[in-house]
């Protein structure tokens, strides 16, 4: 649907998001964004001057969007490490089940900073599970410190080999398994810090 005397920039986000969903930050384009929301490439730099400004709130909805995600299963009776649980196996669902917006959000304009991740909508949902456990007795204190990484690490790396490494061809089953093992020992490597 083309663009009509509306919200272009919202416009030109649901276009990034269409394209990278299937394409990757790749597919990414001002040109092409703009072609989806029926406008000229320059009618968008007001709005995002360059592609990198483009790139980094597409990047920013899918995160949003990831974390919402990752929360759907909680409930207010759900324990701190099954909370904990949920969001690393949501983590390792997004990226399985929506690559290309996995991709963008993590790798679209290179290696983000620390701080930039620190911030990012998936990984507060991992401290927010974090401090859960450790208010309710499940974590130390000092073990809470290096477990965001720790964790980041084991689904991410998880989800990596699952994507582009040797479980990419894995059935759906023994990837299942895998990445809940992966999760739960995450889990338990923390707890025993």
């Amino acid at each position: 649907m083309a663009y009509h005397h509306g919200d272009l920039p919202a416009a030109m986000m649901r276009a990034g998001l269409d394209v990278t969903r299937t394409g990757g930050v790749a597919a990414l384009t001002i040109r092409e964004v703009t072609r989806r929301a029926g406008v000229t490439p320059n009618a968008a730099y007001r709005h995002f001057p360059d592609r990198r400004s483009l790139v980094m709130a597409v990047s920013a909805a899918i995160g949003k969007q990831m974390a919402e995600g990752m929360a759907a299963p909680l409930t207010d009776e759900t324990s701190p490490t099954e909370r904990l649980r949920a969001v690393g196996l949501g983590y390792i669902r997004f990226a399985l089940t929506e690559p290309g917006w996995f991709s963008t959000a993590f790798f679209g304009i290179g290696a983000p900073a620390t701080d930039a991740v620190e911030q990012a909508p998936p990984y507060l949902a991992l401290t927010a599970a974090l401090d859960a456990m450790v208010d309710a007795g499940e974590l130390t204190p000092a073990a809470r410190v290096d477990a965001p990484w720790a964790c980041w690490a084991a689904v991410h790396g998880f989800a990596e080999l699952a994507l582009n490494g040797p479980l990419r061809s894995a059935d759906e089953e023994t990837v299942e398994r895998y990445a809940r093992f992966t999760v739960d020992t995450a889990i338990a490597g923390i707890r025993g810090a």
